[in-house]
């Protein structure tokens, strides 16, 4: 299986690409992933639970704020549209922004529901808690608006849609529905990375698709089949939501992928992840680096390699985290070596 990977040579005119592509649009919900860092030394005489002595705390783009970020530290520009609420954190999260020298365009307030964050509570060895500040209520019509209005001035000098949902009520079905449609008919590419709430028939007529195993299983029975075999929940996907690509991401096991044009055939590639420190972000990074491949002139199987290497460097950090090209290139290096070793 891994004497199937790209050769050296093609890896870097794919990703030498990366900088010359065009912008792409990131659309779903965003927030803030907040790190409280330190050690637990004794018990609470108040209750049976740990007292954390802090030692750091620090602040990070989350959800799908975190797609944009990792595609800005892969050199591709793009515009992240998203809702956020009237408050300080949404003061915080456009300071964020700004840092990562990401525009804040596309970013619609509402007075109608927080800005999403999220506290980690974590020691060296564990995590303690999390602590969510947020709304799962669908966005109202005039948020929607807004946020379609904005999303309307970038569909033509933008390359590609993201939507990234992770079901905090950003991602309604009209909305979807509009921005499939309107990027398609762009001859755009439409890359979607589902939630796992949502009705898989929202995301129809999306260029590439890429669930994870569980989600892949939720949405196939949600479409009323009782189906085990990767093939055939493949194949369902692909047919019942007219798919043209599908990269099914299975864990330790690598990645599952499908092109009705190119690879009708379900294609398993292994994982190449050395060690795991944390999952979270994973998906982000996957997602960022297929569109970008893919964009780059890569063939999917080009584009799942190059994303399994970057999801690779990824669960070796801690917390949400990017990789840059010159991280995923060395990665990149020491496994051909390991390979023809």
């Amino acid at each position: 299986m891994m004497k199937d990977i790209i050769s050296l040579n093609r890896f870097n005119e794919i990703t030498s690409k990366f900088s010359s592509i065009d912008p792409i649009v990131v659309v779903g919900d965003v927030g803030i992933d907040k790190y409280t860092f330190g050690e637990v030394r004794r018990i609470s005489p108040e209750a049976p639970v740990p007292v954390l002595e802090v030692t750091k705390e620090w602040l990070k783009l989350g959800l799908a704020a975190n797609i944009s970020h990792n595609l800005r530290t892969l050199g591709v520009k793009s515009t992240l549209c998203g809702v956020v609420g009237e408050d300080n954190n949404a003061n915080l999260f456009d300071n964020l922004l700004e840092d990562e020298k990401l525009n804040t365009w596309g970013i619609v307030r509402t007075k109608s529901r927080p800005t999403i964050f999220k506290e980690r509570v974590t020691t060296d060895t564990q995590q303690i808690c999390r602590i969510d500040y947020e709304s799962s209520e669908y966005i109202d019509e005039e948020t929607e608006q807004k946020i379609l209005l904005r999303i309307n001035e970038f569909v033509k000098t933008h390359q590609a849609l993201i939507i990234e949902d992770y079901a905090k009520g950003t991602l309604t079905k009209s909305l979807i529905a509009s921005l499939i449609t309107k990027f398609k008919s762009n001859g755009k590419l439409v890359a979607v990375d589902p939630g796992r709430s949502t009705p898989p028939l929202y995301y129809k007529g999306a260029t590439l698709l890429k669930p994870n195993l569980k989600e892949a299983k939720i949405m196939v029975e949600s479409l009323g089949y009782k189906e085990k075999k990767l093939e055939n929940i493949a194949k369902i996907l692909i047919d019942k939501l007219d798919l043209q690509m599908l990269v099914i991401t299975l864990g330790a096991e690598g990645m599952a992928l499908l092109d009705i044009k190119t690879q009708p055939e379900l294609k398993i590639i292994p994982t190449v992840a050395n060690e795991v420190f944390d999952v979270s972000g994973a998906g982000d990074t996957a997602i960022s680096v297929l569109t970008s491949a893919l964009l780059a002139g890569a063939t999917l199987e080009e584009a799942a390699w190059i994303g399994n290497c970057a999801s690779g460097v990824v669960v070796g950090k801690k917390g949400t985290a990017t990789v840059n090209l010159e991280e995923l290139n060395s990665f990149f290096q020491k496994l051909v070596k390991k390979i023809n070793h």
